[in-house]
């Protein structure tokens, strides 16, 4: 009985002991991942607008040799399963960089051709600046930020209220946008724009800056 006694009394004390510790802090480590560089601009769609909700690795994830109907279903499902900020024709042209980078579709055959989206890629030199909000809906932005609370990332007018007093800040919000990171606002990354125009960075900053 006494040692009955003694051992309940050696797990209470134990007990107490590991309520008073600290509580366990575990730090993922950086985001390595990326997406295999292409020359179609479904790679810069994917790194843009892929990675605002999962990382690279969830590509790796999926069965080799997905075809190019394969690997377009699966950027619809994303566009109308999950919300994914992303037109029809954007799915396609993301569908066509996955299978020919990761699946089995050659990108040289017709129907990739077809759906890559080259044929559309030129613009008009005299194109005037980009409306903000356009920006900001065409992108993705929306989706992890809002003008007055926090989303995934944070409110775009406590943004400009941290960099209110800075004189470069509209350089520093500009590098965000096209660099992407992660630890000012948090551990969730935030994708680069580096595709972006530097017409269209400094008009977007701009607008974060004046909330």
């Amino acid at each position: 009985m006494k040692f009955v006694t003694a051992l309940l009394g050696t797990v209470l004390v134990g007990a107490a002991l590991m309520a008073a510790a600290s509580p366990l802090e575990i730090k993922l480590p950086p985001e390595t991942a990326a997406f295999k560089p292409s020359p179609l601009p479904g790679y810069a769609l994917a790194q843009q607008k892929c990675s605002i909700c999962h990382s690279a690795d969830y590509i790796n994830y999926q069965p080799p040799g997905l075809s190019l109907a394969q690997w377009t279903g699966e950027a619809s499902k994303m566009q109308h399963a999950y919300g994914a900020p992303i037109s029809d024709e954007e799915v396609k042209i993301i569908g066509t960089y996955l299978a020919t980078t990761y699946g089995s579709a050659k990108v040289d055959a017709a129907a990739v051709v077809a759906s890559s989206g080259i044929a559309s890629q030129p613009v008009p030199a005299a194109m005037p600046p980009s409306n903000a909000m356009a920006l900001l809906q065409g992108n993705g932005c929306l989706a992890c930020h809002a003008i007055d609370h926090k989303v995934v990332g944070p409110a775009y007018r406590d943004v400009a209220a941290k960099y209110a007093h800075d004189p470069q800040a509209q350089g520093k919000v500009e590098a965000s946008i096209r660099n992407g990171g992660s630890g000012r606002w948090g551990a969730v990354p935030m994708p680069p724009f580096s595709q972006l125009s530097a017409q269209d960075i400094h008009t977007l900053a701009g607008f974060i800056l004046h909330q």
